[in-house]
């Protein structure tokens, strides 16, 4: 038997192929080779084309059955692990409307503010546990107000794992852990967010059936069985934003348990059992995949929009034609700790939540041309993410997290020393590398659902450790360095202001 993993992200799309009984990977692909295009029409704006997502599903499904020569019919699940808040759009006939509204897309900053102010935001963050802010509802809105003509043609808002799992099966269904990450759940009520629908003036009717979290959501139909060589039939168990499926990938799922990733964006993810919400809302508070009302499962998402954007960033524009990351990782070793005074702040891919929605872009200063060279720019800009991080954990631990380790995957920035030792330094924490990736925690989860797995950590018991980071004594230059860079963001932050 065979589990089938998909990560929909805005860089790429990966998929996994797991052996169920086993736990062991046959086979892993992604699709397109280059980064996924982002199209910003106007500034502060990021949008991608659905069915690119959905072509590239299609393209490394059959790369992965062709390379495999496995039977398609021994596959007993499919699951979905996606980029959150995206904005999809369809109508009666499942034609998309326009492009998604992605993630690190700010135009709707301003609608959340106003809805956070008109519903009153002690009650917000009592009900939803976040403000409207720059999330999905807020996309809806913004397009409401803006392209009256689509939003009139609507039949159903989802998102992007959603849309996958619609093309799968034919079928438009949610969950309600991607309702609430939506801030379209009302953990009082354990409900639609009315609230904010009623703020908004958005018909309940466009939101999905919810369906539950780990049974069956669907099943491949005749369409998208021509298009990606599996059975038509094919049962789809599961689904969840990237985050939470993230910490699920890597076992985190109990009160104290912390997840990160260095994508796209940079996250640190903590598992509370209580109702939990930040007062200035710089942390979001979701569902867990293994919420329930009655026994709270709460994932406090700290989120850092320009993390790996700027290192790629770093590699396209200032790395020598053809230099692979590697490669930049043994250039930036020979640059101390602190890169010789040079600072980057890091935050130029949208309004960053954690600094009040601050969308100023980013940030190279201190440098001196006699003295720094392009290895100092590759070791400042994985500096400046690093410190990032400790920042926002900063607010995390205000929210009583402590924990004892974090948890990574094995798929992003993690995997450069320099940067893993930076971040177990500042947090005094151990980083703990997993050897999984989100379409494998995705593959596997859909095994729980099939009821091949009679728990999640079952599923879950064949992951293995790759290596730890561990704090050391040598702690004093990354705390000096962190601490100019800190002084560094906060002249930002007042400049910025005086500019608003």
């Amino acid at each position: 038997m065979y589990l089938l993993g998909y990560d929909i992200g805005s860089s790429s799309v990966k998929a996994a192929l797991v052996e169920a009984e086993t736990g062991k990977v046959l086979a892993r692909a992604f699709h397109p080779e280059s980064e996924m295009a982002i199209l910003a029409p106007q500034a502060g704006w990021a949008e991608q084309d659905p069915e690119a997502w959905w072509e590239s599903v299609c393209t490394i499904t059959r790369q992965i059955l062709a390379e495999t020569a496995i039977d398609p019919t021994d596959i007993k699940g499919i699951g979905i692990a996606y980029q959150m808040h995206g904005l999809v759009l369809v109508d009666k006939d499942q034609q998309v409307l326009r492009p998604s509204i992605i993630w690190c897309d700010s135009r709707a900053v301003a609608i959340g503010d106003k809805a956070f102010s008109q519903i009153g935001e002690e009650r917000c963050l009592q009900h939803m546990l976040n403000s409207p802010g720059n999330f999905t509802a807020s996309k809806l809105r913004w397009v409401k107000e803006n392209e009256p003509a689509i939003f009139e043609r609507i039949h159903k808002v989802m998102l992007p794992g959603d849309f996958i799992a619609m093309r799968l099966s034919g079928e438009i269904r949610t969950t309600v852990t991607g309702l609430s990450e939506g801030v379209l759940w009302d953990f009082k009520q354990d409900d639609l967010a009315h609230l904010v629908l009623n703020e908004y003036d958005i018909s309940p009717d466009l939101i999905p059936e919810v369906a539950e979290q780990f049974k069956s959501q669907g099943s491949v139909q005749k369409e998208a069985a021509a298009l990606t060589g599996l059975p038509v039939g094919t049962e789809i168990y599961y689904r969840s934003g990237d985050q939470p499926n993230n910490a699920l990938s890597l076992g985190v799922l109990d009160p104290g348990a912390v997840a990160a990733t260095g994508g796209t964006s940079g996250v640190i993810y903590g598992i509370v059992d209580q109702y939990k919400y930040d007062l200035q809302s710089r942390i979001n508070s979701f569902a867990h995949i293994n919420h329930r009302q009655e026994d709270p499962r709460i994932g406090l998402l700290l989120c850092i929009n320009g993390t790996g954007i700027q290192y790629a960033w770093m590699k396209k524009q200032v790395a020598a034609t053809g230099m692979a990351y590697a490669e930049m990782e043994k250039l930036l070793a020979e640059v101390p700790v602190g890169s010789d005074g040079l600072r980057v702040l890091p935050f130029g891919n949208g309004a960053e939540r954690m600094l009040n929605n601050l969308n100023q872009g980013a940030r190279i200063s201190n440098l001196h041309f006699t003295r720094h060279t392009q290895k100092h720019l590759f070791r400042a800009a994985l500096e400046g993410i690093a410190f990032s991080f400790a920042y926002g954990f900063k607010v995390l631990q205000e929210l009583g997290l402590k924990p004892a380790i974090i948890k990574v995957g094995n798929d992003n920035l993690f995997q450069s020393e320099t940067f893993s030792t930076t971040v177990a330094q500042l947090l005094n924490c151990p980083i703990e590398i997993v050897d999984t990736t989100g379409a494998i925690g995705a593959a596997k989860a859909s095994g729980y659902g099939a009821g091949i797995y009679s728990s999640l950590k079952e599923a879950f018991a064949e992951s293995e450790k790759e290596n730890t980071f561990l704090p050391g004594k040598g702690q004093a230059p990354y705390l000096e360095a962190y601490d100019s860079w800190e002084k560094e963001l906060k002249h930002y932050q007042d400049f910025a202001n005086l500019k608003v």
